[in-house]
């Protein structure tokens, strides 16, 4: 009989394993040696061990899920017990046992990694549908619709979550989604409702507009061209292609009346240059009356001078102001000078700055006569008290004195 640690083989050739349980037979080999029967059976555990050791790594690794892990460490470990093999099967199958509570480890992780990632999904599920909903609530119509085609690309990136979350988290993104395109179709269905509306408005102006553009009432019609284009602002926009092609007729008729305008008031300008020479040497003159020492001459020479000046005429729109302001300072300054002889010659002012000036006499006369009645019973109180009110009252008085003396 041929022996070995883990084997043995009978005298008809049987071979053997030994195992915890005892012996069993593996086989024979049939016209071979015993020792080549042994060493036959002891390749094929060789090749047992080949699959344990890998199979050990790979479940070490993590390459392998936990249920697939366990499935294979399941169907090697029966395979290694049943095996038709010489060799350590129960120290095999101890080896395979050992991944047990790897697997079981591996199986935790696996969970929380689940489960973390559950609630990384679900985290940004709800952050997508919160902002989708507030795009939604607002009226950005332009970056809003590209914001949630982005937003639904990044929820299809997301894991699915359990089914009642993420029905729930879906319906509110997606009725976000369906509420900003409704109102987005109903605000540029009213905007092209808004823009046809101005179309047809735009379309009577520029008809107006043309009507008018050869107009020689300059005054009437510039500020019915005013009139028109506070209308055409207030239209809005049209259609932009129209709107762009109505507007080039619009500003093509008030080209048109404008420039007309310019080249009549040009040709008036050049007619009244010469009624601008006279009026400035009637200014001359008018300025000459400066300053005024006898306001009686003065007035009557302006009198003369304003007449001549209406008689000279027009002058050029751009010269209106210049002359205008000269004239209207020497105005200005005569009637100054009237105004103040009038206020120093009024009546009534006079009366009742004369009238003041007794009243004041006829206190500080009987303030005095009270003053000496203190000053003979030595009631000082009473002479401070008098003293002070009798200087306010010589000051009033010497005030209404030259007041009433402007008016003499």
């Amino acid at each position: 009989m041929t022996t070995s640690e883990w084997g043995r083989v009978d005298a008809d050739g049987t071979v053997y394993v030994k195992t915890t349980d005892g012996e069993r037979p593996v086989g024979q080999v049939p016209d071979t040696s015993p020792e080549e029967a042994l060493a036959f059976f002891t390749k094929r555990y060789d090749a047992l061990v080949v699959e344990v050791d890998l199979l050990h790594r790979r479940v070490n690794s993590g390459v392998l899920s936990p249920d697939d892990a366990a499935s294979r460490v399941k169907s090697v470990r029966a395979e290694v017990v049943e095996a038709n093999a010489v060799g350590d099967l129960a120290g095999l199958a101890a080896k395979l046992d050992e991944l047990g509570p790897v697997i079981a480890t591996q199986r935790d992780l696996r969970r929380a990694e689940k489960a973390r990632k559950a609630d990384e999904a679900r985290e940004g599920k709800e952050a997508l549908a919160t902002e989708a909903e507030k795009i939604a609530s607002g009226r950005d119509w332009r970056n809003g619709a590209n914001r949630l085609r982005e937003l639904l690309d990044q929820w299809k990136q997301l894991p699915r979550l359990d089914r009642a979350t993420d029905d729930e988290l879906w319906k509110r993104f997606s009725s976000a989604r369906s509420a900003y395109t409704k109102a987005r179709k109903a605000h540029f269905a009213q905007q092209d409702e808004r823009r046809e509306g101005a179309r047809v408005i735009k379309e009577r102006l520029v008809k107006e507009a043309e009507a008018i553009a050869d107009s020689t009432e300059w005054g009437p019609t510039a500020g019915r061209y005013r009139d028109l284009m506070r209308q055409w602002k207030a239209a809005g926009p049209a259609p932009k292609a129209v709107d762009d092609q109505l507007w080039s007729r619009f500003r093509g008729a008030q080209d048109t009346f404008f420039g007309a305008r310019d080249a009549a008031n040009a040709a008036l300008d050049a007619e009244f240059a010469a009624n601008a020479e006279v009026k400035e040497a009637i200014l001359v003159e008018a300025e000459a009356l400066l300053p005024i020492t006898d306001l009686a001459a003065t007035k009557a020479a302006f009198r003369d001078i304003a007449d001549r000046w209406d008689e000279a005429g027009k002058v050029p729109r751009a010269r209106v102001k210049e002359l205008e302001g000269r004239m209207r300072a020497v105005e200005q300054e005569i009637r100054k000078l009237e105004d103040e002889q009038w206020r120093r010659t009024d009546p009534e002012k006079s009366a009742r700055a004369d009238d003041m000036v007794s009243k004041l006499e006829s206190a500080i006369a009987e303030a005095e006569a009270k003053l000496a009645k203190a000053q003979g019973s030595g009631d000082q109180k009473r002479i401070a008290e008098l003293e002070k009110s009798l200087e306010g009252q010589r000051s009033f008085l010497e005030m209404a004195k030259r007041a009433s003396a402007d008016f003499s």
